[in-house]
C-alpha cells in the first residue's frame, strides 16, 4: 500500500523562522533549506495514503476546543551527553504544548518513540560537542516568543519537508442546520482531499471551457540579475494559457537607473515568447514610478482598481507581443 512519511509540528512565523535559520546557518546545519524550523510533536511516521483524510478529521476533532497560546524559543541548550544535538529550549505555555501533543499523538500519526517528549527547536544534529558548548554560551541570550494557533503536518518530499496540511485550533464553523449541513474549516494549506477535489473540478471546467485535455496551470519562473556575483534585481511570475504574468520586478536602490530593470523586463518578455504566452500583464501601485517605467517600455493601462491594497489604488498594465 502506498505510504507517505509525515511529521506533526508547530511552525514559528516567518520572522522567527528566518532568525532561527540564521543560527542554523552559523552552526553549519546540513538540513538548512530542507527542514523548516519547528517544534516536533510527532516524529516522522509512515502513514497510508488512504488514512490521511481520516487522520486529519481526527485532528480537527482533537483540536476543536484548544485555544491559541504563546511559546518562547531560546536560549540554546543541548541533549549532551545523551545525543550531540544543539537546540533552542522551548518555554512559555508548556502545559499547552504538552496538551496539544497528547491530543495529536494518536493513529494514524502515533508511533513508537525512544526518548521522552521534550519540546525543543533543533539547530543542528550530530554536532561536535566542543562546538555545542561554545554555541550554548554564545546563544545564552537568544529568546523569541510567538503565538501558536494550529498544528502543521509536514511531508517528506525526497528529503525536503514541505507542508501537507494544517489544522487550526478551534474547530470548524458549522453553517446552518437541517437541510443545510455544512461545516467550513480554515487552514493555511488545502489538505490532500480538498486538493484532489480542486484538481477534479478544475479539470472538468477546463475541459468544458477550453476543450478536452486542456489544463490551465501556472508555470512559475524566476529571473535573477547579478553584478560581480551580488544579486541586484529579480523578476518572478508565471505563465499559463497564453498569458505571462509578472508578479514582481525589483532592483536594488543603489543601482536603479542603470538599465537593470529594463534588462530584466526584456528577459521576462523573451521567456514569455519562448513559452508561447504573447499577452503580458502586471499589476502595480497607481501612484508609483513603476507605471511610467512600464509605459516607456510599450505597456498600457487596461484596468484600474480603487483602494485595492493598503488603501492604495492599483492599475493593471498589458503588453501584447507581436
Amino acid at each position: 500500500m502506498p505510504r507517505i512519511r509525515v511529521g506533526l509540528v508547530l511552525l514559528p512565523p516567518a520572522d522567527v523562522s528566518q532568525e532561527v535559520d540564521v543560527l542554523r546557518r552559523a552552526c553549519g546545519d546540513p538540513q538548512l533549506g530542507r527542514v523548516p524550523p519547528h517544534v516536533t510533536l510527532v516524529p516522522p511516521v509512515n502513514v497510508r495514503d488512504e488514512a490521511i483524510a481520516g487522520g486529519l478529521a481526527s485532528l480537527r476533532a482533537a483540536l476543536d476546543d484548544v485555544e491559541p497560546f504563546t511559546v518562547r524559543v531560546g536560549p540554546a541548550a543541548t541533549f549532551l551527553p545523551a545525543t550531540p544535538v544543539l537546540h533552542l529550549a522551548v518555554g512559555g505555555d508548556l502545559e499547552a504544548v504538552h496538551d496539544v501533543r497528547r491530543r495529536v499523538f494518536h493513529a494514524p500519526f502515533a508511533r513508537t518513540v525512544e526518548w521522552p517528549f521534550v519540546p525543543h527547536m533543533t539547530l543542528r544534529d550530530e554536532m561536535d560537542p566542543a562546538r555545542i558548548d561554545a554555541a550554548v554560551l554564545a546563544l545564552a541570550d537568544f529568546r523569541r516568543a510567538f503565538g501558536v494557533d494550529r498544528v502543521h503536518i509536514l511531508r517528506d518530499d525526497g528529503g525536503t519537508w514541505r507542508p501537507l496540511a494544517d489544522v487550526p485550533f478551534g474547530g470548524e464553523a458549522v453553517i446552518g442546520r437541517g437541510s443545510l449541513d455544512l461545516a467550513i474549516s480554515e487552514s493555511q494549506e488545502l489538505e490532500p482531499e480538498a486538493r484532489a477535489f480542486a484538481s477534479r473540478t478544475w479539470k472538468a471546467h477546463d475541459d468544458e471551457r477550453y476543450g478536452p485535455g486542456t489544463r490551465w496551470q501556472r508555470d512559475p519562473f524566476a529571473l535573477t540579475a547579478r553584478r560581480h556575483g551580488r544579486v541586484v534585481g529579480i523578476a518572478t511570475g508565471w505563465t499559463g494559457l497564453g498569458v505571462a504574468y509578472l508578479s514582481e520586478l525589483l532592483v536594488d536602490r543603489q543601482v536603479r537607473g542603470e538599465g537593470i530593470g529594463s534588462h530584466l523586463l526584456a528577459a521576462f518578455e523573451g521567456l514569455a515568447a519562448r513559452r508561447a504566452a504573447p499577452r503580458l500583464a502586471v499589476r502595480t501601485d497607481a501612484g508609483s514610478d513603476a507605471v511610467g517605467f512600464y509605459e516607456r517600455h510599450g505597456w498600457s493601462i487596461e484596468a484600474r482598481f480603487a483602494d485595492w491594497l493598503g488603501g492604495a489604488d492599483f492599475v493593471q498594465l498589458r503588453r501584447d507581443l507581436a
